[in-house]
């Protein structure tokens, strides 16, 4: 079985997981110390937030998230109401819109960036 582990860097790690809390992800505490923190998304998927510092030691230059666009991660939803929903959540929480929904045939998306500039996208294909 594969897992997968995003790694980002955030300014401001205590901000950062009260930030992702808001939007109703869990951390792993096994996994998490002060300049880190494992966000569980799925089973198998992870976010590993890690403080600018300690993400530095591993990469060296670190993109400006804020101005330009390093990733997006998308992640997928049950409903356009979620898609809705989470972004309303993120904004409310202190994140910023990014691009309005799109509908395009069946897929239904809407997107925001979170504390740190890092674009986060959430998708809704509608079965026919």
């Amino acid at each position: 079985m594969r897992m997968i582990f995003v790694t980002l860097p955030v300014e401001n790690l205590p901000a950062s997981r009260a930030f992702f809390t808001a939007l109703g992800f869990e951390f792993n505490t096994d996994f998490s110390d002060a300049s880190c923190a494992c966000m569980v998304v799925d089973r198998n998927i992870f976010v590993m937030l890690l403080v600018r510092q300690r993400f530095g030691v591993v990469v060296g230059r670190i993109a400006d998230a804020t101005a330009v666009t390093e990733v997006i991660t998308c992640l997928s939803a049950q409903s356009r109401q979620e898609v809705d929903d989470t972004v309303a959540r993120a904004i409310a929480a202190g994140g910023k819109p990014w691009q309005p929904p799109v509908e395009d045939g069946p897929m239904y998306g809407g997107s925001f960036q979170d504390l740190d500039g890092h674009v986060w996208e959430l998708g809704h294909v509608h079965e026919t």
